[in-house]
């Protein structure tokens, strides 16, 4: 194995790690306060943390393996990566509108609020590190992780904004509002990723 594969292994079990512990924070406290957005930020960082076990699938066993199964574990975990993005987008999009339809106010979480912080600071370190491993590899799957490493930093800025707006001013429709965007950047993140897999050429990912 060599350095960049150990390097794009220690991320990618980084990111289970952390998102594991994230998601089980988020969730508890959306699920406290009634905020879609805190919940579908618990969903993300588990769908994050699945991303990162396929990461772990692709360069657990790099040694050894085929040119052809290179290509083939390359082709698959893009594709695994890829729909994750639709199916967080389509549950944040429909739980969005339930809640401005309902009118279902979420109550204020400050513990949502340290939970986005923290998110802000440590993620887009990781897509940094996982931009620069995944050029210097040529591995699609890992730059698409990575942009879902993305996406998800972008997510902590809207559920710091929704939180915030909420804490702040009771101004409560900016949680499902700011779900409704993030669900938008998640289903185009996610044709993006399906799309340069299947334009791809994986024989020199290798």
């Amino acid at each position: 194995m060599t350095n960049l594969h150990r390097q794009a292994l220690s991320l990618s079990y980084f990111t289970v790690g952390y998102n594991v512990v994230e998601c089980i924070l988020a969730l508890v406290a959306g699920s406290l306060a009634g905020s879609i957005a805190l919940v579908g930020f618990g969903l993300d960082s588990l769908v994050e943390s699945l991303s990162g076990g396929v990461m772990i699938w692709r360069f657990a066993r790099h040694q050894g393996l085929s040119p052809e199964e290179e290509k083939r574990r390359e082709r698959r975990a893009i594709r695994i990566v890829g729909y994750t993005f639709f199916v967080l987008g389509a549950y944040v999009l429909c739980e969005s509108l339930e809640k401005l339809i309902l009118q279902e106010p979420p109550a204020p979480s400050l513990l949502g609020i340290l939970i986005a912080l923290a998110s802000m600071l440590i993620m887009p370190v990781l897509f940094t590190l996982k931009y620069r491993v995944s050029k210097a590899l040529g591995s699609p799957s890992l730059m698409a992780d990575s942009r879902q490493t993305l996406a998800c930093a972008l997510l902590s800025v809207a559920l710091l904004i929704g939180l915030g707006l909420n804490y702040w001013f009771g101004f409560w429709q900016a949680d499902p509002g700011i779900g409704l965007v993030i669900a938008v950047l998640l289903g185009r993140e996610g044709y993006h990723t399906l799309k340069e897999g299947k334009l791809c050429s994986c024989a020199s990912c290798g």
